[in-house]
């Protein structure tokens, strides 16, 4: 099992479309989400695919920051990206959850935080032997309406020995 991880809102809205919200449970010791993504997250409506799922979820911490978000933070990055980092560094929490590149790269090369991205997490569910199949998983995202870079999607699937 994997540390504890602080998540942004398109990874957990992308797993909980193809009802795989199960997987950070499973991965992660501890979930933690800012209030700025939970927020977020509940803007989907209530027909944002795997909302109810989300809601009913306990185990997934939303948790409010301490002190506002680095100036930098919210200069470059929206607001779920910013409190996704700055709560990781308020919790000590070294592992972050996001998919999108420049909040990747500002988290791991200006705050030294590890990322992960869903894709990834699908090929670490896979090695642990909690999901089958890499490209079924991916493919139910993008059919959802989840954008996920193929060059992305061939890596992870040569990761996972599907390609």
């Amino acid at each position: 099992m994997m540390p504890a991880v602080v998540c942004n809102t398109g990874p957990v809205i992308a797993l909980a479309s193809i009802d795989q919200l199960e997987l950070l449970k499973s991965l992660f010791r501890e979930v933690l989400i800012p209030e700025a993504v939970h927020k977020e997250i509940l803007l989907g409506g209530a027909s944002s695919a795997g909302l109810s799922a989300y809601r009913e979820k306990s185990w997934i911490k939303v948790q409010p920051l301490k002190k506002a978000a680095d100036p930098l933070l919210d200069s470059i990055l929206d607001a779920g990206e910013a409190s996704v980092i700055q709560l990781a560094r308020e919790a000590g929490v070294k592992l972050v959850l996001i998919d999108e590149r420049k909040a990747r790269k500002v988290a791991r090369t200006v705050y030294g935080l590890q990322v992960i991205g869903t894709a990834r997490l699908l090929v670490e569910a896979k090695r642990e032997g909690i999901i089958d199949n890499v490209n079924k998983a991916v493919q139910e995202m993008r059919e959802g309406g989840y954008w996920i870079h193929d060059d992305i999607v061939e890596f992870v699937l040569r990761e996972a020995g599907e390609r």
